[in-house]
């Protein structure tokens, strides 16, 4: 669900080691979703050097962290931001630390709505730190004329080679859910295996998979029609206005909640706990979601926004345009046969 940064891809080390003991926090996060300042003010504020490091999808952040999980390993990571649907999942592995709300301070700023949900009851392992939708983009240019309502549109023969997918197994495979009339949460693997069919009758219009940065495709024209996170198109318009559009499908978009946890190998907890804070605080909060143009979870920071964003549907969508959504769960053992498929798919 996902949906989601440091100015230069790939920074893994922000300040360099000071004499004496190190205060430190290893940070494990999407690309594209935490300002540079952000991390540059906590450093400031506290002293603690921010060690910052980037993913693409859940299934990468799982897997790095139930390894060092096994190894027994000491330096891991301290902060992970895995979806909804992931926090149920790594909470039931015990691969999450349990929070010590004692140690949060700004937790009451948090908007009631999105807390205690069913993949984190009482929020032991998690806090919100975003939330958005999965739709679909478009290159306004490349598609003048060309009406886009539905998400079964990818599916047209004059697409192609135009259109991109995420490069994120829960987000298409949901995709082809959707398209066949089912859950994104089916278990049945029937249902899962005609969602594969129905993906693979799509995949000549595929050019490529991308999570890191699609709204890059879109904006230089090598992709026409994109299944994109929101915050992507909010970014790409930050960048060169009306050049791409973000649309809701009439079958209703995935929602998604991205959330801060902390691993339960984690070598700086208490850190970590400081850091959570620091981001729940309202003026914090603005500063992201300005910039990376993805929903917060902080109602006093909403009213904060600009007027420009914070009336911007593409960010915050209205009750009609979410009055039809899928929220991805833990599928459980199921998750096995979406990753077969998966595989399959990626490979034609």
């Amino acid at each position: 669900m996902m949906k989601r940064n440091i100015a230069v891809l790939g920074l893994a080390l922000w300040a360099a080691a000071s004499h004496g003991e190190e205060k430190s926090l290893n940070v494990y996060n999407w690309s594209e979703y935490m300002p540079a300042e952000v991390i540059e003010r906590f450093t400031e504020e506290t002293g603690i050097e921010v060690n910052y490091s980037t993913y693409d999808s859940n299934e990468v952040m799982y897997a790095k962290l139930k390894t060092l999980h096994e190894a027994g390993s000491d330096a891991g990571y301290d902060i992970v931001v895995p979806s909804n649907y992931y926090i149920s999942k790594m909470g039931r592995e015990g691969l999450l630390h349990k929070l010590d709300h004692d140690q949060l301070s700004n937790l009451d700023k948090l908007d009631p709505k999105l807390m205690d949900q069913g993949f984190d009851p009482g929020n032991q392992y998690s806090v919100p730190y975003t939330w958005g939708t999965t739709g679909i983009g478009i290159n306004t240019e490349l598609m003048a004329g060309q009406e886009i309502t539905s998400w079964t549109d990818l599916w047209k023969p004059e697409f192609q080679q135009q259109v991109l997918l995420l490069d994120d197994m829960r987000e298409v495979m949901g995709l082809g859910l959707i398209a066949t009339g089912s859950s994104v949460n089916e278990t049945d693997p029937d249902k899962i295996e005609a969602a594969y069919l129905k993906l693979k009758e799509l995949m000549p219009n595929v050019r490529l998979f991308d999570a890191e940065s699609p709204k890059v495709k879109l904006l230089e024209g090598e992709v026409s029609l994109a299944m994109i996170w929101n915050g992507e198109i909010y970014m790409a318009n930050q960048e060169e206005a009306g050049l791409t559009d973000f649309i809701y499908p009439e079958e209703g978009v995935m929602l998604w909640i991205d959330n801060l946890a902390i691993p339960a190998s984690a070598p700086h907890v208490e850190y970590a706990h400081q850091f959570i804070d620091f981001l729940l605080r309202p003026e914090i909060a603005v500063m992201i979601a300005e910039e990376i143009g993805y929903g917060s979870p902080i109602p006093e920071a909403v009213a904060a926004l600009p007027e420009e964003v914070r009336s911007n549907p593409t960010v915050y969508p209205s009750d009609a345009q979410l009055a039809k959504v899928h929220l991805q769960e833990d599928i459980g053992e199921a998750l096995q046969v979406y990753e077969r498929y998966w595989q399959q798919l990626k490979v034609q």
